[in-house]
């Protein structure tokens, strides 16, 4: 397990707020602009990282009871978007990153995702 301090600087992150909440700790990823697919597969402490910008992110993050948020590609969403996030208790970060690339570098700090078969288990 890591903290989110530690994610952000894999990630090279800039923490757009909560940076009190750095020290929580994060057990999975979960790499999609489908929030879907957050809704099947996520799990509780994950990084959900997207570059979708709209107000279901952040419903759909409270919901899965994520972690933290990273938009990805250096997507900025608007202020609403930030605003919810943060009356959740959600840390948002902005990484200049790919999808791609921030999956790989997480799970290279040992951060797993949940599969489809993990999710069947549940």
């Amino acid at each position: 397990m890591i903290t989110l301090q530690q994610a952000a600087e894999v990630l090279q992150a800039q923490v757009v707020s909560g940076e009190n909440l750095l020290n929580r700790e994060v057990k999975t990823a979960c790499g999609s602009d489908m929030m879907s697919d957050v809704l099947a597969y996520a799990k509780e402490k994950a990084i959900l990282l997207t570059g979708l910008l709209n107000i279901q992110v952040v419903r759909t993050a409270d919901v899965s009871d994520v972690a933290a948020i990273v938009f990805v590609r250096d997507k900025h969403p608007e202020q609403e978007v930030l605003r919810a996030a943060k009356a959740k208790d959600i840390p948002v970060l902005y990484t200049k990153c790919t999808m791609f690339e921030a999956c790989g570098r997480l799970y290279g700090l040992g951060i797993r995702g949940c599969t489809a078969k993990d999710a069947e288990r549940v």
